[in-house]
């Protein structure tokens, strides 16, 4: 059986970032289940790399654990978003920051991260197999064994410390089918609720069906839970045949996560016009043509469509009336696409059953970094810092805190 002093359990943005930096003394060896490295990380950002975000230190984590927020702003804070911007320089990468804070390699192509990562490892002289996928994993007094299946056959390797980075269960194409959640399990872990986030939301269609396919840019979202307001963004806003879709709606999916069952988003159409500015315009255009049909009040205003719906919502409502939808446009949320149309999975590996090194408190040597545990980030870069912090703060706890 061959015998590693450190295997990868995945190859995706925390296994990779975790193989560029720990000691490869005793050999390093990387098990993807996949054909290649790094295939959901080359989709992030739409394709476009969204690897960080400027505003990592000012925006909060989601965890079921009681300090669980507090605990990953402490590991972001040991590897900062400046330090991950400064290695991917260091590797010739040049990054670009937006208004949102978020960070993007200058070639706009997130394969890029992928390759610099991967030409980094193998300038290490990290093992990287493909096609392996892990069936079990047992502990031993010195280690791991691993099963591992491959196209050739089952077989073992044995690994002095184990690092878990199989990701969760979202987006299944890319390998993540929350097979890591078992092997966890296995070692005396226990998980908390997982659910898709990051995600298009399903809403009552009832007002919307006229609208399927079309875009509303620069509109202020709302997303309320129980009537309490949870989180409100601006941006796109996208309708669809099952409900909405769009930069809004990933943003806002983040804070309803498992809460679908009595949330609501409202929509403000008009952000920049208050409800005294929208009346006066309605007032001055149904002066100036007094028959003009209702469903044409908008025009010139909202997109045709929207107005047209806004009017049908309202039937023979005020002005007043029709000012107060377009300024909250409700829509009851029923659901979301679920775990195959997810970028993240909320919840995972009990945060509370790892130290601060993200070492294992059941299994001395196991190890677990990115969306395997129980931390998730809100849409703009938020993930992807939390998977390349925890496994740089694994690997320098593996190193005797030194890269």
């Amino acid at each position: 059986m061959e015998k590693f002093e450190t295997i990868i359990i995945g190859g995706g943005a925390a296994g990779l970032f975790f193989a560029t930096a720990v000691n490869t003394k005793g050999g390093v060896l990387l098990l993807e289940r996949m054909d290649r490295l790094g295939k959901k990380l080359s989709a992030t950002g739409n394709g476009q790399g969204n690897l960080t975000n400027t505003r990592v230190k000012d925006t909060p984590y989601f965890s079921h654990a009681k300090n669980g927020a507090d605990r990953v702003k402490e590991i972001i804070s040991r590897y900062s978003n400046e330090a991950l911007i400064g290695f991917f320089r260091s590797l010739g990468g040049v990054t670009v920051t937006d208004e949102r804070g978020r960070v993007y390699p200058a070639s706009r192509q997130a394969s890029s991260i992928t390759d610099l990562l991967r030409y980094e490892v193998e300038a290490r002289g990290v093992e990287v197999r493909f096609s392996s996928f892990v069936k079990g994993i047992e502990k031993t007094k010195d280690g791991f064994i691993l099963s591992v299946q491959t196209p050739e056959g089952e077989g073992k390797v044995f690994g002095r410390k184990v690092l878990l980075a199989t990701g969760g269960k979202a987006a299944k194409n890319f390998g993540t089918d929350g097979n890591g959640y078992e092997l966890a399990k296995s070692l005396g872990h226990t998980l908390t609720p997982l659910t898709p986030s990051l995600v298009q939301l399903k809403t009552d269609t009832r007002y919307t069906k006229t609208l399927k396919g079309l875009r509303a840019s620069g509109a202020c979202v709302s997303a309320s839970v129980d009537g309490k307001t949870v989180a409100t963004v601006k941006g796109d806003l996208i309708f669809t045949d099952y409900g909405v879709s769009g930069d809004t709606v990933f943003r806002l999916s983040a804070f309803l996560s498992g809460k679908e069952q009595g949330a609501e988003l409202q929509i403000d159409f008009l952000p920049e016009l208050s409800k005294e500015e929208l009346l006066s315009a309605l007032t001055a255009k149904r002066k100036a043509f007094p028959s003009l049909p209702d469903s044409e009040l908008f025009c010139g205003i909202l997109n045709n469509q929207i107005g047209r719906a806004v009017v049908k919502r309202v039937e023979s409502g005020s002005l007043e009336t029709l000012v107060s939808t377009v300024k909250r446009f409700t829509l009851p949320v029923t659901g979301s696409l679920g775990f195959d149309y997810a970028q993240v999975t909320k919840g995972g590996v009990n945060f509370d059953e790892v130290d601060d090194t993200l070492q294992s408190k059941k299994a001395k040597g196991l190890y677990f970094a990115g969306e395997i545990v129980d931390v998730d980030g809100e849409c703009g870069g938020f993930n992807l810092q939390w998977a390349f912090s925890s496994a740089r703060v694994v690997a320098e706890a593996i190193n005797g805190g030194q890269v």
